[in-house]
């Protein structure tokens, strides 16, 4: 009943939350904003640990939560894909890391989820909603090119197909990018 409440609630802010977005909004071009984040081992991932390769980041609002599971499970799925782009996933939420590992584990994620407890991280890619009350990842992701920038940014994703057009538009950038 908890997680469809939160489903329920996100859903709610997310059909009303205005669509535009400050201008100090990231764009495109924009070198994407470093991270540490503990993963759901506790083993401090970076963004520099993944210089040279191409990275697609994904913020999520809750582990276990329907559209979640659905979005992660369609990378899980579609992983032998990425890797055979030569991409790297990354999952981020503000679920700690025994929540992150538990998901991991009931899904065989073959992917780091990283626990961004404060939601900082989360902040500087401008996907934090903060309510006050409550606080949990917008529905975005973002790929980083091997020199670190910002080549395709999501700031509206539907679960039940993104991973499908995070597989088109990498090839396309990949391909203008060599």
């Amino acid at each position: 009943m908890k997680h469809l409440w939160f489903t329920f609630i996100a859903g709610l802010l997310t059909f009303l939350s205005p669509m535009s977005y400050a201008q100090d909004d990231l764009q495109e071009g924009d070198l994407a904003p470093v991270f540490n984040l503990p993963n759901q081992n506790g083993t401090t991932i970076s963004l520099s640990d993944f210089k040279g390769q191409w990275v697609v980041l994904y913020f999520y609002p809750k582990n276990d939560t329907p559209g979640c599971t659905t979005e992660a499970c369609s990378f899980r799925d579609n992983i032998n894909r990425l890797i055979a782009q030569k991409a790297k996933v990354i999952g981020v939420s503000l679920d700690d890391q025994a929540s992150h590992q538990a998901f991991k584990r009931k899904y065989e994620l073959p992917f780091d989820l990283l626990a961004d407890t404060q939601g900082s991280v989360t902040g500087s890619y401008n996907a934090l909603m903060d309510l006050k009350f409550i606080k949990f990842a917008k529905r975005q992701s973002f790929i980083i090119n091997p020199e670190g920038r910002l080549a395709k940014i999501y700031r509206s994703v539907d679960p039940s197909h993104h991973v499908r057009d995070v597989i088109e538009d990498l090839k396309a950038l990949q391909a203008s990018h060599s």
